[in-house]
């Protein structure tokens, strides 16, 4: 260390504690190294966490507690925190010319940041120091916003180069100096720092974010930091989620167990920091056990996840199995037990999240997936054989409930040892394959395909259909087993995954080798219905359970079969669902076709006709949609007068009566009544709609959230483009054909019912219906296919929702289906 950094005041967080290592010009030519892969989401989301990141450590250093994360309609991102807002000030001993301001710095050079210097962050996860300087480059635009010392500071960038630098000669010791400082927008009396970028589109394939990917990490953060307050808002839906999470790690495992039955109310919780080593590890963790058969458990290092463990795992697993085996010894609890409780048998059920914090954490490559720093794992273990051991001793009732499930697991293993070593041998390493496979001719797993395909009918057609060279299929029969409930046992019973874990090779749970998986397509191919989807999800929940890797690399797709096939001039189009069917035949609809606002428009021979009636026409049929789903929810008239041009304005109450006048006005239902209304306890100001139906009264209401999501701009968007398009004695017409049309809608449905006379439809129910042909040519050929790739994007939602949808627990299902209700598009009946 640098005698500059030494004298260093940890709360004087200024430009001397920025250090420079190199520069940035090799991020934009492989932005792969530095923030992953930029093609399916993961480095695009690493932007936002970069900058999430710096927050998080300015709130671990005590200085910030509020980040507001907001998606904008624009697909730009912005961050701010109200910490103590990046050092503004020149750095003098800058080697650039002009000197620049610390800000500009942190954010055009590689490897420069507070993190460097102990004294500005004692923790941090940011260690290589690539963070803002990395986004700053791999975006379109980048404006940061810095309040500090009551003044406004600004900078713009523009893939990676400040634009509107500012310069300016000052006086110094060594005489004048030209600097270039930050621009200043005036006073403040916030005090933080504001990011705001646009991903670069030349960079990443899609910059479309993910409100849930977004969700799973930013929930995790604030439960790894207890007390910091982060906000998720997207603008583009509307949709909000706040994250606030007072219990830290504990309340992680209570989230993660809330749709599961724990075998103790009240989970394990430690929180304490140790010497080790000579260096100061601040260790959190909480474990509750349930009554499944997995293990999950996640590992941080200063709030970095390590999917592949490291010395804090090693640790806490040698310590709660000495702790545990010690109590279950002293208690009695093993006297009938004829052999050895292990460590698999404690982590049977167990929920556990695991946090250290550490200064300078070493880790085993660039990617942070593994732990080596020496000094964690006797830190971790001196707090799990303190702390664990007094909450066993002090909660008797729930030690002895935790101790019977892990020497009843321990029974189970030892009593199905033989049985299962038999069924492995004989069944999941035989080197036969299953009778009913296709195989394909191809042994690179990386171009190799399998269809798991439902019935013996669909998998003849799949089978003939098929590319011998690289497609196998595996039809399967019967019902497949629920996972959820099932134990290691009963999964080695079943015919179903027997077959599929001998014709994957790879094997299941805890022997599980991806190294051996044989293809790297593992495509669900079922019908459309609720047969179909049911398959669907238990071999879903088949995947996540048992080979949860698949999942996590992107191996598992689901078929999109067709739903149609229309025949037009002896010519076959396939369309997979109803919106599409709409999209098709309205394109057919409109060739030939024009408009003619009114009977003079006709005389005179204006017409619309060609790119602009379609753009009028697709703005139609996407309102129709929205009005479709939203009618669901909100009185359809309401809506339609929403798209006749009414203007909605609920800035308050006073504004709020004006629009409840108004739409009453447009609707004219005796039935319908909207009243202007303001909530007593948030004091926000909303239209209450009741509809009399049969003597009863339907309520449904309008509200603030609702006018800043996308369908409410759609609909405005759309009564604006259609706005006194149609007039007096407007027509359509179609080749030889015409008819008088009074408004828009009428002129569409003419045209589209006159497009579907002239075509025929069939609807596909199964695969089976399908021939040989037909079903290689729309779900199976990969220049004609549609797949959807499953993909894990929030790890703990997902374990909440197949515990919820599949486990025993019949409480949380109920409200599920009955809070999702109205949101169910395609129900088969």
């Amino acid at each position: 260390m640098s005698e500059t950094e030494k004298n260093i005041n940890p709360n004087d967080y200024g430009a001397a504690a920025i250090v420079v290592l190199e520069g940035l010009e090799a991020v934009r030519k492989r932005p792969g190294m530095y923030i992953g892969d930029t093609a399916d989401g993961s480095g695009l989301h690493h932007l936002i966490y970069e900058v999430v990141d710096n927050s998080i450590d300015e709130a671990l250093a005590g200085f910030a507690n509020e980040i507001i994360v907001t998606l904008h309609t624009d697909g730009s991102v912005s961050i701010e925190d109200n910490g103590r807002g990046i050092p503004t000030d020149i750095k003098m001993d800058d080697k650039h010319e002009p000197k620049r301001s610390a800000a500009e710095i942190a954010l055009t050079e590689l490897h420069a940041g507070g993190k460097f210097s102990e004294n500005s962050y004692k923790i941090s996860g940011g260690l290589h120091g690539v963070g803002v300087s990395c986004v700053n480059a791999l975006s379109t635009w980048l404006k940061l916003t810095v309040y500090r010392e009551h003044q406004v500071h600004f900078l713009e960038f523009e893939r990676g180069k400040l634009i509107n630098r500012k310069t300016e000669i000052v006086q110094t010791v060594n005489g004048p100096v030209e600097v270039s400082p930050m621009i200043n927008l005036g006073t403040t009396e916030k005090q933080g720092t504001l990011v705001h970028f646009y991903p670069d589109k030349e960079i990443f394939s899609d910059i479309t974010f993910s409100f849930e990917r977004l969700s799973e990490r930013l929930r995790e953060l604030s439960f790894l930091n207890s007390g910091v307050n982060i906000l998720l808002l997207d603008q583009r839906t509307g949709k909000e989620e706040r994250f606030h999470a007072q219990g830290g790690v504990r309340g992680f495992v209570e989230f993660i167990n809330q749709n599961r039955v724990v075998l103790h109310k009240t989970p394990f919780y430690a929180l304490k920091t140790v010497e080790s080593q000579g260096v100061p590890v601040t260790v959190e963790v909480s474990m509750q056990w349930n009554d499944t058969y997995n293990e999950r458990l996640t590992a941080y290092t200063n709030n970095i996840p390590q999917k592949d463990g490291g010395t804090h795992v090693t640790g806490l697993r040698s310590a709660m199995t000495r702790v545990i085996k010690n109590y279950i010894t002293k208690e009695g609890l093993d006297k009938k037990l004829k052999n050895d409780i292990d460590g698999e048998d404690m982590r049977e059920g167990l929920t556990c999240i695991l946090s250290v914090k550490v200064p300078q954490p070493k880790f085993s490559s660039q990617t942070k997936d593994k732990l080596v720093s020496s000094e964690v794992r006797p830190a971790v273990e001196e707090v799990i054989n303190t702390e664990l051991a007094s909450f066993l001793d002090e909660n008797p009732n729930e030690a002895h409930a935790i101790c019977e499930k892990i020497v009843a697991a321990s029974r189970a293993r030892e009593a199905a040892r033989k049985a299962r070593d038999m069924s492995r041998k004989s069944v999941l390493m035989s080197g036969s394959l299953p009778g009913k496979l296709a195989d394909c001719q191809e042994k690179n797993p990386a171009l190799s395909e399998l269809f798991l395909v439902e019935g013996d009918s669909a998998g003849g057609s799949a089978k003939t259909g098929r590319n011998r060279k690289n497609q196998a299929i595996l039809p399967l029969r019967g019902k497949i087993l629920n996972v959820e409930k099932a134990s290691h046992e009963k999964l080695l019973d079943s015919e179903q995954v027997r077959t599929l874990a001998l014709a994957l090779g790879c094997s299941i749970g805890k022997d599980f080798d991806i190294e051996k998986l044989r293809y790297h397509r593992i495509i669900i191919m079922t019908d459309a219905d609720v047969d179909g989807a049911h398959i669907s999800t238990l071999l879903l929940t088949f995947f996540y359970r048992q080979m949860t890797p698949l999942i996590e690399r992107g191996y598992v797709y689901i078929a999109q079969p067709p739903l149609y096939k229309i025949t037009v001039n002896k010519k076959d189009i396939y369309v997979k669902d109803d919106h599409e069917y709409n999209k098709v035949i309205l394109e057919i609809a409109l060739k030939d076709a024009e408009l003619y606002r009114t009977q003079e428009a006709f005389e005179r021979g204006e017409k619309i006709w060609g790119t602009e009636l379609e753009k009028l026409a697709d703005s139609y049929i996407q309102s129709s949609e929205v009005l479709q789903r939203l009618s669901l929810v909100i009185d359809r008239a309401v809506l339609l007068a929403i798209t006749a041009g009414i203007k909605i304005n609920l800035d308050n109450l006073e504004n709020a009566k004006k629009s409840a006048e108004a739409l009453m006005a447009q609707i004219k239902d005796k039935h319908l009544k909207v009243i202007a209304k303001e909530d007593e306890e948030t004091h926000r100001v909303y239209l209450a709609i009741e509809r009399m139906v049969y003597g009863n009264v339907r309520h449904s209401r309008m509200d603030a959230h609702f006018l800043n999501t996308a369908d409410y701009s759609l609909l405005v968007q759309t009564a604006q483009t259609l706005q006194g398009i149609v007039g007096e004695g407007a027509k359509v017409v179609r080749g030889s054909k015409s008819q008088q049309v009074k408004n828009f809608e009428e002129a569409i449905q003419w045209l589209m019912n006159e497009a579907s006379s002239g075509l025929t439809r069939q609807r596909y129910k199964g695969l089976g219906e399908m021939n040989a042909e037909q079903l290689a040519e729309t779900t199976m050929q990969p220049e004609n296919r549609r797949l959807l790739r499953v993909r894990l994007e929030d790890a703990a939602s997902s374990d909440n929702v197949f515990s919820m949808l599949m486990g025993d627990n019949v409480e949380p299902r109920r409200r599920f289906i009955e809070d999702n209700a109205l949101f169910v598009n395609n129900i088969d009946i």
